[in-house]
C-alpha cells in the first residue's frame, strides 16, 4: 500500500528527516512513535505532499507519488488528518464534512449526501450538523476531522495525534471507532500517537529518534524499554 525508501527532507540546510524507509500494508495500522521534535509530523506531511523531500521515494497503491501534489495525492486515495485537526470553524459541521468531497476523484458536485456509516461512526456529529465547527468541544472537532478525512474515500488515512487534548471517554469512542473503519473498509492507517493504550491497538510501530527510524515491530512486543525511551508519557 505504502513504501518508504530512503527519504531525507531538510528545511533549509537542517537535515529532519534521515533516511528513512517505511510500508504500510493493505488494511493495517501502523503507529509511529517518538518523541517531540524527532520528525513524525514532517514525515506525514511529506507523504501527503505538504514537504518536498530533498531525496527519497514513496510509492503509493504501486505508484510512485513523490513528486506529486498535494491535492493529487488526496484524490489517489491518502486521507490526512493534521496535528490540530483544522476544521473550519466559521463553518457547519455538516459543511466541514461536504468538503471532505473534494479529495476524490469527483470533486464535490453540490448533490452528494454524507453516507451514512459517518454517523454510525460518529454519532455525535449528526446531532450536530447545524452547528459551527469553532462550537464543538476538542474531542467533538477531532471526530469532525476524522469523519471529513473519510469523507474523500481514501485507502491510506494518515493521523497525527488524534488525541492530543482529548479527555479519555472520546480517546476511547475515536479508538473504537479507528478499528471499525479498518475492519469494515480495509483502509490503511498510519498514525502518530503518544497514548500508549492507543499505540499498542496497532499492527506494528516505528520509532523515529533524530529524524531516522530506529526500532520497529508487532506492538504485542513492544517493550518497557522502548516505551520508555520513546515515548513522552
Amino acid at each position: 500500500m505504502l513504501q518508504i525508501s530512503n527519504l531525507n527532507v531538510y528545511y533549509g540546510e537542517s537535515h529532519i528527516l534521515r533516511n528513512v524507509d517505511l510500508s504500510v500494508s493493505a488494511g493495517e495500522t501502523i503507529c509511529l512513535i517518538g518523541r517531540n521534535g524527532v520528525g513524525k509530523t514532517t514525515l506525514l506531511k511529506t507523504i501527503i505532499g505538504l514537504i518536498k523531500p530533498r531525496t527519497g521515494r514513496i510509492d503509493f497503491a504501486d505508484k510512485t507519488i513523490t513528486d506529486k501534489s498535494a491535492d493529487r495525492r488526496a484524490k489517489m486515495g491518502v486521507g490526512y488528518v493534521p496535528q490540530g485537526r483544522e476544521i473550519f470553524p466559521r463553518l457547519t459541521v455538516k459543511e466541514n464534512l461536504l468538503i471532505g468531497f473534494e479529495a476524490t476523484r469527483k470533486g464535490y458536485r453540490g448533490k452528494e449526501q454524507i453516507p451514512a456509516e459517518i454517523f454510525e461512526l460518529f454519532p455525535v456529529l449528526k446531532t450536530m450538523l447545524w452547528r459551527m465547527g469553532g462550537d464543538l468541544s476538542g474531542g467533538q472537532q477531532q471526530q469532525l476531522a476524522i469523519a471529513r478525512a473519510l469523507m474523500g474515500r481514501p485507502q491510506l488515512l494518515l493521523l497525527d495525534e488524534p488525541t492530543e487534548g482529548i479527555q479519555p471517554s472520546i480517546i476511547l469512542e475515536i479508538e473504537a471507532a479507528i478499528k471499525r473503519i479498518v475492519a469494515t473498509t480495509g483502509i490503511s492507517v498510519l498514525l502518530v500517537e503518544q497514548h500508549l493504550h492507543f499505540v499498542r491497538q496497532a499492527d506494528r510501530y516505528y520509532a523515529m529518534q533524530k529524524g531516522g527510524i530506529v526500532a520497529s515491530g508487532p506492538t504485542s512486543e513492544l517493550s518497557q524499554d522502548v516505551i520508555q525511551k520513546f515515548l513522552a508519557v
